[in-house]
């Protein structure tokens, strides 16, 4: 078997899917949403999609042209009359096939063994494997409700087979839990063996009743009340009943025989998709995209596919990679549930942070090391290519585990941290920033009473820390990883520390030079329908329609509407789309190792600084084109030759009209167009978000016909503006466009105070 990859090797083939919908687009009707977060950028397809949402492509009758297509051309068994091929087997094969023919030395010889016997198998078994892989993959299934009838003649032998001792594809049920059995079950099932079983539950949903049963099987020593008495619960002939045992067994009479995929192969499957795909966070459901690609349900740009084969070097790199974004899906599920999450979270999370906190000094280390010793060339590489080491994440699980340590006001340890995060620069450099301003803050208001030197006076050791905090803030203004985004913090930070200090007003700091323009304020009174509440949405009155609800920026937009306005509430939506048209063949350039798969929205460098270096030249003249008034031409020449396919282009939401759009964009000043583009171009992660609500424009007609565009920020009442708002108002303000902060304003208010 090979130990390693190949330097540089890669197996170039042409691109294009089939199917549309996936990161960054949108298919809803305008006034469209921004498009959803990608997944940490680079994902290729919604993680959410489900992969039942396929299956029902080749079952109901109402099946799509494409389909009846793919389906005409399948292989017929001539005995059966069942089909040999399948779009889920062919997924399934493809993944594994283009891993295996440049990166098998990632795998051991037994995995590899396991990749035979997989093949091996007859055409109903591994399309049965495919399918109960596409669902949730540790569920246990009936096999009596598994129906495949045009692939798989016989449900029964295909489950024997992947259950198999010379297979081992599969668990039967011999050793399956009371709660898994339960859950099995059918409500009206469940009820009559909880009802045979005489348990005592409270409600009659299903996870009651299977609470109840849980609680029945537990009971000491199967101890049971009878007249009084405790006696133990015997068979008829004297024996001894395990009750959970026996409850399973009740269970299975009613269910019939059952299955699970074993999880070792699964983790080996989803570990080659992990691979074919270069995820960059834990799914379960990665082979999705190749099965709505290829019943065009979801259609992917054409470009050229050049695989990297040295994306990981080593199988322990691999190894290591997984287990880190396996862990940095726990934390994420932790800290994003509904409501703060609760003290057992907070310490689940701290405990791995700990834990990895060790491995990710000696993974930065590794990294200063190969860095150092790379080529200008291969340096740059580097950039995005760090996305795929596992130091990348335990970056990001660091991040998040000072958020934990200054929820436990672990402060000492917090500060430790942080200067450990800024002293590396080669992992999650965006949140330089973050980590900066959290340093900063720590110093000025914590770290005076933790300080050891506790022999100096409190004055001392107040006026010691809020220098440090006043360096920190200097050194991150001089980061040039610092995103602008976090000038603006770290400057009244400056310039609070130094009144504290009481610096010298000619030794203090001017940031006259570098202030942020302000948009024009403007004041909309409306009819407010429900007060301000916690996690309750505010509900308007539509000016439009008299009777109709709706949100607040909706209501402003309807008196934009009413002054001649045309616009959407689409927090940028508009600018990104306009974005992915005017750069449609920048994004799709044929550029090495940043197209891996078929089935991506967007090249894997997009998210990073190395973008626009290695592009600045195509880059430069479609900016120059711009701004020479070319937009239209660009914008309608995308249209015409990809709105039949409507492929899924991050940013691009083919909701929005051809026509709106060549208005738009005759409407927009060309050199702000291009200083707005530009601007993508260099920071697509960090200025993704943050633009105003309201996109309107006008398009006058006539003689002198008046064309211009407009932003609006729209906020209520003790709203106020983040860094990334203020920043994109400060790029639209300089670059000519006039944007507005509109203040909604109830007119019940408004007349009591007048009263």
């Amino acid at each position: 078997m090979t130990t390693g990859p190949p330097k540089k090797r890669a197996r170039t083939s042409g691109g294009g899917g089939g199917g549309g919908g996936g990161l960054g687009s949108d298919s809803s009707t305008p006034p469209p949403s921004p498009p959803s977060a990608p997944l940490d950028e680079l994902e290729t397809v919604d993680a959410d999609a489900d992969a039942d949402e396929a299956e029902p492509l080749l079952a109901t009758p109402e099946r799509t042209e494409a389909v009846q297509k793919y389906e005409g051309g399948r292989e017929v068994d001539a005995e059966t009359g069942t089909y040999t091929s399948s779009i889920y087997v062919d997924a399934f094969v493809l993944a594994l096939d283009t891993v295996l023919a440049d990166e098998a030395y990632l795998f051991s010889e037994d995995e590899l063994e396991v990749f035979v016997k997989y093949r091996s198998l007859p055409y109903a078994a591994q399309h049965l494997y495919v399918r109960l892989f596409l669902r949730k993959t540790d569920a246990w299934f009936r096999i009596g409700r598994l129906q495949y009838p045009k692939d798989i003649p016989d449900v029964g032998a295909a489950c024997a087979l992947l259950q198999s001792k010379d297979v081992g594809f599969a668990n039967d049920d011999a050793d399956i839990a009371l709660e898994d059995a339960a859950g099995l079950l059918l409500v009206e099932e469940l009820k009559a063996v909880t009802k045979d079983a005489k348990c005592a539950v409270t409600g009659s949903n299903k996870p009651q009743l299977i609470a109840g049963l849980m609680k029945a099987s537990r009971e000491q020593a199967g101890l049971r009340a009878r007249g009084g008495q405790l006696k133990l619960q015997f068979d008829g002939k004297g024996n001894y009943v395990n009750r959970e045992e026996h409850f399973v067994k009740k269970i299975l009479e009613r269910t019939g025989p059952c299955i699970r995929l074993s999880s070792a192969v699964t983790v080996l499957f989803n570990r080659v998709h992990l691979v074919f795909y270069r995820s960059t966070e834990w799914t379960e459901k990665s082979l999705t995209t190749v099965i709505l690609s290829r019943t065009m349900k979801r259609n992917f740009p054409h470009y050229i596919v050049s695989r990297t084969s040295n994306i990981f070097p080593t199988r322990q790199a691999l190894l290591d990679f997984e287990a880190s974004i396996k862990l940095q899906s726990e934390v994420d599920e932790i800290l994003v549930t509904p409501g703060a999450p609760g003290e057992e979270g907070l310490q689940r999370v701290h405990e791995i942070f700990e834990a990895t906190y060790p491995i990710w000094e000696q993974l930065v280390a590794a990294e200063a090391e190969s860095t150092l010793a790379a080529e200008h060339d291969e340096a740059l590489e580097r950039v995005y290519l760090r996305r795929f080491n596992a130091g990348w994440v335990y970056t990001r699980i660091a991040h998040k585990g000072v958020y934990v340590l200054g929820r436990f006001k672990l402060y000492e340890r917090e500060h430790s941290v942080l200067s450990a995060l800024l002293s590396q620069k080669f992992f999650q450099p965006a949140r330089r920033g973050v980590w900066y301003q959290r340093k900063a803050l720590i110093e000025e208001n914590y770290m005076s009473d933790l300080d050891g030197d506790s022999k100096a006076p409190k004055e001392a050791r107040i006026k010691k820390w809020r220098k440090a905090a006043l360096s920190t803030c200097e050194a991150g203004l001089q980061d040039p990883q610092t995103h602008l985004i976090f000038h603006y913090d770290l400057q009244k930070r400056i310039l609070k520390l130094e009144h504290k200090l009481r610096v010298p007003k000619r030794m203090q700091h001017d940031f006259g030079h570098a202030r942020l323009r302000k948009p024009s304020d403007r004041t909309i009174f409306g009819e407010r329908l429900n007060e301000p509440e916690l996690g309750r949405k505010t509900l308007w009155r539509d000016p439009e329609d008299g009777l109709a609800e709706c949100s607040v920026e909706e209501m402003c937009l309807s008196v934009y509407r009413s002054e001649g306005w045309k616009g959407y509430h689409c927090e940028g939506g508009i600018v990104r789309t306009l974005f992915a048209y005017l750069f449609y063949d920048m994004l799709f350039l044929y550029l090495p190792n940043v197209f891996e798969t078929e089935f991506q929205t967007c090249p894997l460098d997009l998210f990073t600084d190395a973008f626009y270096p290695v592009r600045a030249s195509e880059i430069n003249h479609r900016l120059a084109e711009i701004a020479n008034g070319g937009a239209r031409r660009i914008v309608k020449e995308v249209w015409e030759n990809n709105q039949e396919r409507q492929p899924c282009v991050v940013g691009l939401n083919w909701s929005y009209s051809i026509e709106d759009l060549e208005e738009i964009v005759e409407c927009f000043p060309p050199d702000a167009l291009a200083t707005v583009c530009k601007v993508l171009c260099q920071e697509y992660r960090q200025r993704g978000g943050g633009m105003p609500d309201l996109f309107l424009w006008r398009y006058g007609e006539g003689d002198d016909p008046v064309k211009e565009v407009l932003f609006s920020e729209v906020k209520s009442e003790n709203d106020r503006l983040s860094d990334t708002q203020r920043l994109w108002i400060h790029v639209l303000s300089s670059a000519g466009v006039a944007v507005e902060l509109c203040a909604a304003r109830s007119k019940r208010k408004n007349e009591s105070q007048a009263d």
